[in-house]
C-alpha cells in the first residue's frame, strides 16, 4: 500500500502559496486495511477514509466510467489494481494531476508542472467533457490565478465551448453552480470568472440575466466603456478591492441587471431599471437558491445605488426613508455595504477607476447624526405609541437639517462627486 500527496496541495505549494488542507490518494490498498488501521470511512459514492489522527481525507486510487447524464452520472472504481497514474487521468487539469510522495519526489504523468510554469490551465484528457462541472471550475480557477499570469489553453476553451452548446450544463443543481460561485467570488479576480463563463457560452445558459447585459449600451458621456456588460465587470473587479465580502461582491455584480430589459427605442437611456432589477434579482438568486443574506442585499444595491450618488442633494425627510428602507436601523453593515457597492459603480468605468467617491463619507456622517438620536430618551420623556416614533422620526429630520446648514465641507465635495447615470 503506498499513499501520495495530491491536488490542490501539491499545485499550491509549488506555486508558493500557504497549503490550507491536504488530501492524500491510497494506491494498492483496499478498505479493510484502512479500518483496520483506525481510519473512518466516510465516502458514500467511493471510498473515501479519514485518518485517525490528523482526520486528512484519504481516497482508494480509483477510475470513473461516464454512465450518466450530468456530473454524478460517473461509475467509480475502487481496487488495489489501480494505478495513480490511473488515478490520476480522471482529474480536470494538469495543475491539479501532480502527486507527491512522501520523500518529496513528484509524480507528473501529464506534464502539470509545466503548464504550472508556463501559466496554463489545461484539461487532462477528453473525460472532461463528461462532467458539465468542470466548466465552472476551469473559470474558478482562472479568477484565482489570473493575477499570475494563468490563461486556459484553447484546446480546453474550445472543450469548454461544446460542453456548453450540447446542453450538458442543464445537468448542473443550483446549488452546485451557486457553490462554484461563491467560491469564485472570493478569489482574486472574480470578474474574471464570468468573462470566462461568457466566452465559452456558458453564461448564457447559467446566468442569462448578466449575460444580457452585454450589447447594451450606456451614455457615452458617463460610460466610456458604453457595454453595460463590461461595466459590471469593471464594477465586480473594484468592488473585489474594496471588500472580502461575497455579499457586497454579488450585490456589485447584480446591481444594473435591469438594464438588460431597457426597450432598444430607450437607448442609451436606462429609465426604472432600479426596480426592474430588483425582480431580475429575485428571480435570479430562487433559481440558484443564492443565501437570503447576499438576495437581500442585491436587491438592496439594485433599487438604490443611483440614490446614493446623489446623496448630497438628497432632503433629510428621503435620506431617512432611505436608512429605513434598507433597514440600517437594526442592520448598521448596510450602510457601509452600499457606500462599496456604489462606489463601485462609479469607479467601474473607463477614465474613473481612480476617482474618488465623497458620497461615501456624506452617507456615513449623515448616518451617525440620524443615529445619535436615541429611542431612550424620547421614551424617558413621556411619549408614548405611535407617538414615539413620530418623534423620533422629527428629531432625526431635524439633527440632519442643522447637521447640513453647519457643515458644507463634507456636503460640497459630495455634491461635486462625479455623476454616474
Amino acid at each position: 500500500m503506498r499513499v501520495y500527496l495530491v491536488g490542490g496541495a501539491v499545485r499550491d505549494r509549488l506555486l508558493n502559496f500557504p497549503v490550507n488542507e491536504r488530501d492524500w490518494v491510497v494506491v494498492g490498498g483496499t478498505p479493510e486495511e484502512l479500518l483496520s488501521q483506525g481510519y473512518q470511512q466516510v465516502g458514500k459514492d467511493f471510498p473515501v477514509f479519514l485518518h485517525p489522527k490528523t482526520h486528512e481525507e484519504y481516497a482508494l486510487a480509483r477510475t470513473e466510467r461516464k454512465s450518466g447524464q450530468g456530473y454524478t452520472g460517473f461509475t467509480c472504481y475502487a481496487a488495489p489494481d489501480v494505478t495513480l497514474e490511473d488515478d490520476l487521468q480522471r482529474r480536470d487539469l494538469t495543475i491539479n494531476a501532480i502527486a507527491q510522495t512522501p520523500t518529496g519526489e513528484l509524480v507528473d504523468p501529464y506534464h502539470g508542472v509545466d503548464d504550472l510554469n508556463n501559466r496554463i490551465l489545461r484539461h487532462v484528457s477528453d473525460s472532461f467533457f463528461e462532467d458539465p462541472l468542470r466548466v465552472l471550475r476551469v473559470a474558478r480557477f482562472a479568477a484565482r490565478f489570473s493575477h499570475l499570469g494563468f490563461t486556459i489553453a484553447p484546446e480546453t476553451r474550445a472543450l469548454m465551448s461544446n460542453m456548453a452548446i450540447n446542453g450538458e450544463l442543464s445537468a448542473l443543481t443550483p446549488e452546485r453552480v451557486w457553490k462554484e460561485t461563491e467560491k469564485a467570488l472570493v478569489t482574486h479576480s472574480p470578474q474574471v470568472f464570468f468573462q470566462v463563463l461568457r466566452d465559452c457560452g456558458a453564461l448564457a445558459v447559467l446566468f442569462p440575466e448578466i449575460d444580457n447585459l452585454f450589447g447594451v449600451p450606456a451614455p457615452e458621456k458617463w460610460h466610456p466603456e458604453i457595454d453595460t456588460g463590461i461595466h459590471t465587470l469593471m464594477v465586480l473587479k473594484v468592488a473585489t478591492e474594496l471588500t472580502d465580502e461575497v455579499d457586497s461582491r454579488f450585490a456589485a455584480l447584480c446591481h444594473d441587471l435591469g438594464k438588460g430589459l431597457t426597450p432598444p427605442e430607450q437607448w442609451p437611456h436606462h429609465y426604472g431599471h432600479g426596480p426592474a432589477g430588483v425582480k431580475l434579482v429575485d428571480q435570479l438568486c430562487q433559481r440558484l437558491r443564492v443565501p437570503n443574506s447576499a438576495r437581500d442585499l442585491a436587491k438592496l444595491a439594485a433599487q438604490y445605488h443611483d440614490l446614493v450618488h446623489t446623496v448630497a442633494q438628497l432632503r433629510p425627510k428621503t435620506l431617512l426613508k432611505l436608512f429605513d428602507a434598507i433597514d440600517a436601523w437594526r442592520k448598521p453593515q448596510r450602510i457601509e455595504q452600499l457606500i462599496i457597492i456604489s462606489e463601485a459603480d462609479a469607479r467601474g468605468r473607463t477614465g474613473f477607476e481612480d476617482t474618488p467617491y465623497p458620497q461615501s463619507d456624506y452617507l456615513r456622517q449623515a448616518f451617525k447624526i440620524s443615529s445619535q438620536v436615541q429611542v431612550k430618551s424620547i421614551v424617558d420623556s413621556g411619549l408614548r405609541g405611535a407617538d414615539i416614533g413620530h418623534e423620533l422620526r422629527r428629531q432625526r429630520q431635524r439633527a440632519l437639517a442643522e447637521w447640513k446648514q453647519r457643515d458644507n465641507t463634507v456636503q460640497n465635495n459630495a455634491v461635486q462627486g462625479n455623476t454616474v447615470t
